[in-house]
């Protein structure tokens, strides 16, 4: 019985840590750049937003289908009255007259009449010029927006790769770092010794104590580096706080370099396309308000059923045409049409600012591509001669044959030459992002 008890409560304590274990496992997530990139394609708030607008405009659509389709009406009136003319009419349209509604004393004070009208009205748009016009307006206005929906993607995408190449050069600075660390401990263990044999003075020995408290400093202010742009990755891709992102990409340089392409037009960018569909827009607009002022032409069919009691007694039915033409509407037509072409003129300065501006942007990016390409290389000879000058002065330092600020310079021409090597990799990464980026890529 005692191993029964034993066998069941370590089934129970397997069973509640498995949750604890589950919620541990769930704190750290493992991300790479293209699981990034489809998170914020599906959660951030931004890119949802920008969907939320392409809803609207297809919304507009919906409700431009007016232009063609029927409007259909059904009402239900009921009328209590004793008026004389009235009564009349309403037992007329019952069908409810008879010879004795005539005499005088009844015409002129009647019963109290009910009237249930049931009323069902059809009008149907036959020409509708500024009607029509609108339909294209919306589906062109809903287009500029899928555009500017997928730019929106594209630009959430562009800064999504920087935090995520961010959270990547600080780590990697850490590690340049906690190796100068490792070693400068090293040295400053060798320092301890010689101050202690009398070989070193103690102002040296202080220099290699003072140059490892640097490098720890240096090492907070990156850890504070990779913090912020975690915190920031977890916003654009609506993680909890409480998640620990390892990122597991590399910054990594491949041989490609832009080509004579980056000067070519850029009309079938996402956002450019956008623009020139607003404009567009714009145009449909100052032709909308000119057809306004023209005819509008709608047949119509109406049937009414008059009862004293609902639906039942006489039922009446009309079918006819309507044209309706607004001729003057005090200067308001022209007002509109000065402010909507006053637009169109706008979303054409809009459109050539944005092409001009992309090109320079484009440019700008292909330039900062080429030199980082460049930087590389000569930041990774550099690492390797500011290496082999430290090991160099590293053994003469331990024969006592090396001063110490000689060495510490040494050390921090290392440092820095891993850190530039990795800055020139971020920046590499980065302009190649904004490369593609400017020229219409996610």
């Amino acid at each position: 019985m005692k191993l029964y008890k034993a066998l069941i409560g370590v089934c129970v304590a397997g069973g509640l840590s498995l949750p604890l274990q589950a919620a541990a496992a769930e704190a750290v997530m493992r991300l790479s750049l293209s699981d990034a990139l489809e998170r914020a394609r599906q959660n951030n708030y931004t890119i949802k937003a920008a969907r939320s607008r392409v809803d609207q405009a297809d919304g507009r659509v919906v409700q431009s289908r007016q232009a063609f389709l029927p409007k259909v009406t059904f009402s239900e009136t009921l009328t209590i009255t004793n008026d004389p003319g009235a009564a009349l009419v309403y037992k007329l349209q019952q069908k409810s007259l008879q010879n004795s509604d005539f005499e005088a004393s009844k015409m002129t004070h009647p019963d109290v009449i009910n009237d249930f009208n049931t009323s069902l009205q059809v009008m149907q748009p036959i020409y509708n010029a500024d009607a029509s016009t609108g339909r294209s307006m919306a589906l062109t206005a809903k287009k500029a927006q899928e555009l500017m929906a997928l730019r929106t993607q594209e630009t959430i995408g562009l800064q999504l790769r920087k935090l995520y190449y961010g959270l990547l050069l600080a780590k990697k600075n850490i590690e340049a770092v906690d190796q100068s660390i490792t070693i400068m401990q090293g040295y400053s263990a060798e320092a301890a010794k010689g101050y202690s044999t009398g070989m070193l003075s103690k102002s040296d020995k202080l220099s290699t104590d003072v140059r490892l408290a640097e490098l720890q400093e240096q090492k907070l202010l990156l850890q504070d580096e990779v913090n912020n742009a975690a915190d920031m990755l977890k916003v654009m891709l609506q993680l909890d706080s409480g998640v620990t992102l390892v990122p597991t990409g590399e910054l990594v340089a491949d041989s490609s370099l832009p080509g004579e392409e980056a000067s070519a037009s850029l009309v079938n960018r996402s956002d450019i396309k956008a623009y020139e569909a607003f404009r567009q827009v714009a145009s449909y607009q100052s032709e909308m308000i000119r057809e306004s002022t023209l005819p509008r032409l709608n047949a119509f069919l109406q049937t009414s059923l008059h009862s004293n009691n609902i639906f039942s007694g006489g039922a009446g039915w009309a079918l006819g045409m309507n044209m309706q033409w607004n001729i003057f509407d005090g200067m308001a037509a022209a007002g509109r049409t000065q402010e909507v072409k006053a637009q169109e003129h706008e979303a054409m300065y809009t459109y050539e600012a944005a092409k001009s501006n992309s090109l320079a942007e484009l440019n700008r990016s292909s330039r900062s591509f080429k030199t980082a390409k460049t930087r590389i290389a000569v930041a990774s000879k550099s690492l390797e001669e500011a290496r082999t000058s430290f090991d160099y002065i590293g053994k003469k330092y331990k024969t006592g044959m090396a001063m110490t600020f000689e060495l510490l310079m040494r050390e921090q021409a290392f440092t820095y030459a891993k850190m530039r090597l990795n800055q020139a990799a971020y920046d590499y990464c980065v302009s190649k992002s904004e490369v593609d980026y400017y020229k219409g890529g996610s």
